[in-house]
């Protein structure tokens, strides 16, 4: 259950959240591949979800992205084919985003989220699996909707 590779990048926004899950992570016996940013130099956020989007699809990883408010990554991140970022705020969302919709980016804030609640967040991300049957059809039809890009 879960995977144990995982991509993982943020904004200056995002970088201090993104070091401390990054630490949890891998003391938790994740393969962590990070992207950046490695500071709270301002930088653009699309440049880093492009960068997780990217593993994401080529290494079949599931991705973390990490800005203010999550909002601009989970754009950004869904511009791309095959990639499904859900911008979880809760525990439920971030659960329901892999159970449901098979998402694989999860995109949270760095400024409207603690990090004991983006532990948990990503926890439940990360250790939920896809469930399929009623749930594939629907995935397939977004699938459909990038073909007509």
């Amino acid at each position: 259950m879960g995977q144990k590779k995982i991509v993982i990048g943020a904004d200056h926004a995002g970088y201090q959240l993104k070091e401390h899950l990054k630490a949890l992570l891998k003391d938790g016996g994740y393969d962590i591949e990070d992207v950046g940013t490695n500071s709270e130099e301002s930088v653009d956020y699309p440049d880093f979800a492009k960068k997780v989007t990217d593993s994401v699809i080529k290494n079949k990883k599931l991705g973390v992205l990490i800005c203010g408010t999550g909002i601009g990554m989970s754009i950004s991140a869904n511009k791309v084919s095959g990639i499904r970022a859900a911008l979880a705020k809760d525990a439920f969302t971030a659960e329901m985003s892999r159970r449901h919709n098979d998402a694989n980016v999860l995109c949270i804030g760095g400024r409207t989220t603690s990090p004991q609640d983006a532990e948990i967040i990503v926890h439940n991300f990360l250790t939920t699996d896809f469930e399929g049957g009623r749930h594939e059809k629907r995935v397939k039809k977004i699938r459909d909707i990038e073909k007509h890009e």
